[in-house]
């Protein structure tokens, strides 16, 4: 049979009022603010393979439609009615991306016979583990990061297994937290298994089943139809996290994307080996795994302006390479729990790859860094309190007609924050300013979005702060075609006092009573020509306190005098100011220019081929000895890739096994 459009489109919104009311009962029936008020979940529907045919659209972690969880559907022998499934394992069929995103999923039955599933995710605020949250870049194992559950059942034919719920409480810091999660996503699976019958009775099995596959085509050719728009070729981009370790070197990601019709090909080879540090991206090396490819997703929404289904379809026309061994494709037992950090820079990496191939459609570089609060304290009875208090971040890059979102949007929109009044309530701490950071955003003749502040006071001992995601303290978000990078972020203990101590990209920080936190988000980057802004945009965000009257005239040219626009001075300003052309595409910042003027394409590239002809367990070693070397040489080593060559001789000598 072939269902029409007019029928399809009818079924495309109950299904997604489906996944809606899912992602309601969880956020309204869920303990911890992670959850209720930050939204860091997913649901959805599936096929019998494990593909989401439906999401929500304006609740949760958006980003997730492209998860499939067709291999720990594989790993249970056999379903039936009332059974629910749970795993949490990163290694375990690369479902779970770390340890803290427990997902659990219910096969929906119609007269016996099984029809999908229906699943979600949520991030746990702490699954036990070495620090408070879980989450450090320091950890280097998986054993390190919290209890981890293989792929098994959480009910069997409608009965819990106390077992299982005993252990996995008595291994977090919160378990009251944690189990009153739990039993909000299982409520949520049993809303959806509800509405799901609801429409098997309202259309018919048989229309069902004809949906689900028509739901899935239709996302697909929609993808290969927006890709089709992009002019074939090869596009080549990296980006860089601060530093692959506590205190390390950078971390680099690199994409080559190849655009052939309808198709598209996402190879990461030259991005950095394996890290000694918990930033790994876990997929396994699947060619459609979600976490590579959720740039991607955004940059087709983006290009649809906003008409793309989201659904596993458009998955598709898409393949990625991910090298066996390298930060994107880590193996067993390397630390992933702060893979949110890399994957915030890998949809960096992509936004920026596709702004090369279709600059005139896409926007400039995200903020970036967008960092999770958590506090451990306690109350003054000694109670003891585990909470996260939002996201401090940035927003989004300046778009070809439009400023950028301000700290919000982009690749963190999903992130909702945490009202003061809540964080209060539920903790016991005290806000002391939260709103948007002035001069963080990039110039541009469309600015970038600006950056958040946040600054917090802790009264308890042994107060533990931590803040999952810490990066863009050095390098920053991209202007493109003349816009300028926005500003860094920046992690202050006691910032007013005589002994303000920087915390750069510190995301464990130890407490003592009355120390006061304060974290501003870096900026998001610009697009076009500053001195293109139409001098009374700049005048609304110098009255609005976005922009300083200094900042106006250094960067736009725009000379405001008593709140109004110095029209003479201003004309004067810009006719002695040089133009910005679009030969030099990105504008990555200072710390980037100092970067690659020695570590240019050519050296990395012939740094990261050496390291993927080592043994795994070398690769990170010898990265840091040759980023030593080339730190200790400067100019006494040969130009370009020939300084590589010539330190790999001198580490062949010093240690036996790479001979």
């Amino acid at each position: 049979m072939t269902i029409d459009k007019a029928t399809l489109q009818i079924l495309a919104d109950h299904c997604a009022a489906a996944a809606e009311a899912m992602a309601f009962t969880l956020m309204r029936t869920s303990h911890s603010t992670f959850v209720k008020e930050t939204e860091d979940f997913s649901c959805g529907l599936l096929t019998l393979e494990g593909l989401t045919f439906a999401s929500p659209r304006t609740l949760g972690a958006t980003w997730y439609v492209g998860l499939d969880y067709g291999p720990v559907i594989k790993a249970i022998d056999t379903y039936e009615e009332g059974d629910i499934c749970i795993t949490n394992d990163p290694y375990s069929g690369f479902v779970a991306t770390h340890p803290p995103d427990i997902h659990i999923w219910k096969p929906v039955f119609w007269q016996g016979a099984l029809v999908c599933f229906v699943a979600g995710h949520i991030h746990n605020t702490d699954i036990g583990g070495a620090v408070p949250a879980s989450l450090s870049r320091s950890l280097t194992e998986i054993y390190q990061e919290g209890i981890r559950v293989p792929p098994t059942k959480l009910f069997a034919k409608g009965v819990l297994d106390e077992r299982l719920l005993k252990i996995l409480s008595m291994n977090v810091r919160q378990p009251e937290q944690n189990r009153g999660d739990l039993m909000a996503q299982i409520a949520s699976v049993a809303t959806g298994e509800r509405r799901v019958l609801e429409m098997i009775e309202r259309f018919g099995i048989a229309v069902f089943r004809q949906g689900i596959g028509a739901l899935l085509d239709y996302a697909a050719e929609q993808a290969a139809a927006i890709i089709r728009t992009i002019p074939d070729g090869e596009y080549f981009h990296s980006e860089y996290a601060d530093e692959d370790s506590d205190d390390g070197y950078p971390c680099r990601l690199a994409v080559t994307m190849t655009v052939q019709g309808g198709a598209m090909v996402l190879d990461f080879t030259g991005s950095d080996p394996q890290l000694n540090s918990s930033l790994n991206v876990p997929t396994g090396g699947r060619e459609r795994h979600v976490l590579p490819t959720v740039g991607y997703v955004y940059a087709l929404y983006t290009l649809s302006r906003g008409a793309l289904i989201l659904n596993a379809g458009i998955m598709r026309p898409v393949r990625c390479v991910l090298p066996e061994g390298s930060v994107v494709n880590p193996v067993m037992p390397a630390a992933v729990g702060m893979r949110s950090l890399t994957c915030a820079t890998l949809q960096t990496l992509l936004i920026g790859v596709f702004s090369l191939a279709c600059p005139d459609r896409m926007c400039a570089g995200p903020a970036g860094g967008r960092s999770i609060m958590n506090v451990k304290t306690a109350t003054r009875e000694g109670r003891p309190i585990m909470a996260s208090i939002g996201p401090v971040g940035g927003g989004g890059g300046g778009m070809p007609e439009a400023d950028g979102e301000d700290g919000a949007g982009a690749n963190g929109s999903f992130l909702r924050n945490t009202p003061v009044e809540i964080n209060e309530v539920e903790v016991p701490i005290r806000i002391l300013r939260y709103g948007l950071a002035p001069d963080s955003g990039g110039a541009g003749k469309y600015r970038g979005g600006l950056g958040v502040v946040m600054e917090f006071q802790v009264f308890a001992p042994e107060t533990m702060v931590t803040a999952r995601n810490r990066d863009c303290s050095r390098f920053t978000s991209f202007g493109v075609l003349g816009g300028k990078g926005g500003a860094p972020s920046r992690f202050t203990r006691n910032p007013d006092g005589e002994q303000a101590e920087n915390l750069g990209n510190r995301d464990v920080v130890r407490c003592l009573p009355g120390d006061v936190i304060r974290i501003i988000g870096a900026g998001a980057g610009g697009y076009g020509d500053a001195l293109d802004r139409d001098s009374a945009a700049v005048l609304d965000d110098v009255r609005a306190g976005y922009v300083s009257a200094e900042r106006a005239r250094a960067e736009y040219g725009v000379v405001v005098r008593d709140s109004t626009v110095d029209e003479a001075a201003t004309r004067a300003e810009r006719a002695g100011r040089p133009r910005a052309t679009r030969a030099t595409h990105f504008d990555g910042g200072p710390a980037r220019r100092a970067f690659e003027a020695v570590w240019t394409r050519e050296r990395y590239d012939a740094l990261t081929a050496l390291l993927a002809s080592l043994p795994i367990n070398w690769r990170f070693f010898i990265k840091h000895r040759v980023f030593e070397a080339i730190a200790e040489g400067g100019a006494t080593l040969p130009e370009g890739a020939a300084a590589i060559a010539a330190i790999h001789q001198q580490l062949r000598a010093r240690y036996r096994d790479l001979a």
